[in-house]
């Protein structure tokens, strides 16, 4: 090997270094994402507890068919608990630990949580779907809600998706387009964007699909009370707003980071990288989203949560807003050909 083949490497080595040491390409960016996350967990903070303690206490979860509902909000509580961490580094300059176990328990902890509140709306959507769209039929889902075993099997299939994030670092070190490239980080990074753009885009195609299915099915056919039935159009509704908020967006943008990593451009790269970085945050909002959803999807939850921590004045407006919802189990008669469907809505 020559002397010149040996100084090109370590130029290149020194570009590649340079490029993945995680340093913030403009700290006055991350300075202002890194109090955008302080915001995100001063509210998230309290009102996942504050949910965590309906979900417990009031509601009872376990008795209301709400597991699923449940494990969002325990998603959505870990979530919350990392932004402190990251907003620490942020502030600092870094976009991550230079720790490498710290990095990787945080990066962790990020996709596990995020995957999991995206598998459990997914389930809810596909729940509404079948309820909809398949009347009288066996809805396998609903058979599934009631079983907590489940939700733990959901949890443990997600682990294998954050083993490619463990084996490097994301967020920084992704090699795509760099010219050190051996062919263990080539397979490395390949899974790892795999799987990063399949859990978004697969979950979103699914939910296009059930909600087109029950808004047509709703109107060709008007089945029991109208009220009770545009709940499942509202149920999925919240759930494409939230992933159109928080996931599309910085889905799109690591399309757009990894097209212009490839194509060798740094200073372009450098601009990608922040507006990747600043739609990562935004998608951390779905902590905070995430209560519109159980409010649409269950009555019961959004009543015990009003008269729990609304003052009296708003409580009473916002539970009058909400007729037919009394104690007990809520029903809606439906019509199927000659058969005769009742559908709980609520149980309190």
């Amino acid at each position: 090997m020559t002397s010149t083949t040996v100084m090109s490497i370590q130029e290149e080595m020194s570009t590649n270094s340079t490029v993945d040491h995680c340093k913030v390409p403009n700290p006055v960016t991350y300075k202002t994402l890194s109090w955008l996350m302080i915001g995100e967990f001063v509210l998230g903070l309290p009102l996942n507890l504050s949910v965590l303690y309906i979900f417990i206490f009031r509601f009872k979860f376990w008795k209301n068919k709400s597991i699923f509902l449940f494990n969002i909000v325990v998603a959505d509580f870990l979530l919350v608990v990392c932004l402190p961490a990251k907003a620490y580094y942020y502030q600092h300059g870094l976009r991550r630990s230079t720790d490498s176990v710290v990095c990787k328990m945080s990066l962790f902890m990020l996709f596990i949580n995020r995957g999991a509140s995206i598998a459990f709306l997914i389930t809810l959507s596909i729940d509404r779907y079948f309820s909809v769209v398949h009347l009288g039929r066996r809805n396998f889902v609903k058979v599934l809600k009631k079983s907590p075993q489940i939700s733990i099997i959901i949890w443990l299939l997600l682990l294998p998706l954050t083993i490619p994030t463990m084996l490097r670092t994301f967020e920084c070190c992704n090699s795509h387009g760099r010219k050190i490239e051996t062919a263990y980080h080539n397979v490395t990074d390949t899974l790892r964007e795999v799987v990063f753009f399949t859990q978004i885009i697969i979950p979103f195609i699914i939910l296009i699909y059930c909600t087109a299915r029950i808004v047509n099915r709703l109107r060709k056919k008007t089945v029991g009370e109208k009220t009770k039935l545009r709940r499942a159009v509202w149920v999925v509704m919240s759930v494409v707003v939230v992933f159109s908020i928080c996931f599309l967006p910085c889905t799109i943008a690591r399309a757009v980071l990894l097209y212009v990593r490839l194509r060798d451009r740094q200073e372009a790269e450098d601009i990608a990288v922040q507006f990747y970085d600043s739609l990562m945050v935004l998608s951390y909002t779905d902590c905070l989203l995430d209560p519109l959803v159980y409010c649409f999807c269950n009555s019961g939850f959004k009543d015990a949560y009003v008269s729990t921590f609304c003052p009296p004045f708003l409580r009473n407006r916002l539970l009058n807003s909400n007729p037919g919802t009394g104690t007990g189990v809520t029903t809606t008669t439906t019509i199927s050909g000659a058969r005769s469907i009742s559908l709980p809505i609520i149980e309190k």
